[in-house]
């Protein structure tokens, strides 16, 4: 992949180049309406196909926020066109990297000596590209290490970009305003979080020492004396990437040991540490050659507040059935989910949204055992969140609800059961801690 020599910093030039870009999305459009005015038939593959490489290219030149926010968009695939989701998903570990002198300069500003200076041996190329920064491989004292640099200006433009990625935001997250400008709020707070590389280490040790004695999973080593704010070092993990162990298709035993491990892992965070791993896609884990599962890149971590965890797993841990209304509505109002101001009409409304969604997504915690392979669940679950979104009266009388909390603890259980059902893994999930 060709390296990348400058990134745009400041704030006119990033400006610049999100302005170019929509003109470009807006080209993409007239030239889609121009063709279907001699062929009626024709679909909007090419035009998504078109928007989401330009998109892509862009957003990938300018690094940071705006590509964190693609590649959390990827993860929301029920939701986006399938070009869109494909491409974005690239964000997580196959963004195009730095050239050398510019991780030379970071190096310099962050450690006063360039790499070279600081260990034995240093790759020159990155062997993984992400949004925020990019992972060398070094040696010194004969230990192999990775070497995370964040890429230049990430940290100062966050809020920047923020504001203006909010355009392709709205169109592609079909959101209304209220609603995407709650999501980003929060979205800022992690983003400001995982820029810190000192809090990233502080956490990576913390988080990995408290689950080691959990059986079947792995953590890096860290170097404070090797780590800044924007450069973080730890030992080499050897394995496979989670995508690549999926790909080389193993046996379902295989499958569901890596499953248990991952869902393990997740419920121990939340249920004992009251935080969490917020950031689950297939990048930050991978499989060794010994089966277990290795856990990197503790960047975003969420904190869950007491009163928020209490309100939040009294739902999802019951099915809702058979529960009486008032007590339903009282339990949707204490997490934020129904208003004062909701009409009798509007209360109505989200009421059967909210029984039918949790109800989905709480299936796999009323089951001693769960199939994440089943397809017939994922389809009953992206059917029901398509049709809710292109309610119209759902939509005018949506406001912005919900705990911000909730966001990222919902994202993150999606993408554990979207990495779950890219295994095909059967999960113990009733009652592990």
């Amino acid at each position: 992949m060709e390296e990348q020599s400058k990134i745009p910093t400041s704030k006119v030039k990033r400006a610049g180049k999100f302005i170019s870009t929509g003109a470009k999305v807006g080209g993409n459009y007239i030239r889609h309406y121009t063709k279907k005015v001699f062929n009626r038939d024709l679909g909007k593959e090419e035009l998504h196909e078109a928007n989401a490489q330009q998109i892509y290219d862009s957003l990938s030149e300018l690094k940071g926020s705006a590509l964190k926010v693609a590649q959390m968009i990827s993860m929301e695939k029920n939701v986006l066109p399938s070009a869109y989701a494909e491409k974005f998903a690239m964000a997580q570990f196959n963004a195009p990297p730095l050239s050398y002198p510019l991780v030379v300069k970071t190096f310099r500003q962050q450690l006063g000596k360039a790499p070279h200076e600081v260990f034995d041996e240093f790759g020159q190329k990155a062997v993984n590209a992400a949004s925020m920064g990019q992972v060398h491989q070094a040696v010194k004292d004969g230990q192999k290490l990775a070497v995370k640099v964040q890429y230049p200006g990430v940290a100062d433009s966050v809020k920047a970009d923020l504001r203006m990625v909010r355009p392709f935001a709205l169109q592609l997250l079909n959101m209304t305003g209220k609603e995407l400008d709650h999501y980003m709020e929060e979205v800022e707070v992690m983003l400001l979080q995982e820029t810190d590389y000192e809090l990233e280490l502080r956490r990576s040790v913390e988080i990995s020492g408290a689950c080691a004695h959990l059986p079947n999973i792995a953590f890096a080593r860290y170097f404070p004396e090797l780590s800044s704010g924007r450069i973080l070092t730890m030992s080499w993990l050897e394995g496979r990437l989670l995508k690549e162990f999926i790909e080389s298709g193993p046996d379902q035993a295989s499958r569901d040991k890596v499953g248990q491990t991952l869902w393990d892992f997740y419920e121990y965070q939340v249920h004992v540490l009251r935080q969490l791993h917020a950031d689950p896609h297939p990048g930050n884990f991978i499989v060794q050659d010994d089966g277990r599962l290795a856990v990197i890149d503790f960047g975003a971590v969420k904190q869950i507040p007491a009163d928020f965890y209490e309100h939040y797993f009294r739902l999802m841990k019951q099915p809702l059935a058979g529960l009486p209304q008032g007590e339903l509505e009282a339990m949707y109002a204490d997490l934020g989910l129904l208003l004062e101001t909701d009409t009798a009409q509007e209360r109505e409304l989200f009421m059967g949204l909210l029984t039918e969604m949790i109800g989905l997504v709480g299936e796999p915690f009323f089951v001693d055992e769960f199939d994440f392979s089943d397809p017939s669940y994922f389809q009953r679950l992206y059917e029901a969140g398509d049709r809710h979104s292109r309610n119209k009266e759902l939509r005018k009388a949506n406001a912005a609800r919900g705990s911000r909390h909730a966001i990222y603890v919902n994202r993150t259980y999606f993408g554990i059961y979207s990495i779950l059902n890219q295994l095909g893994a059967r999960v113990r999930t009733r009652g592990r801690f």
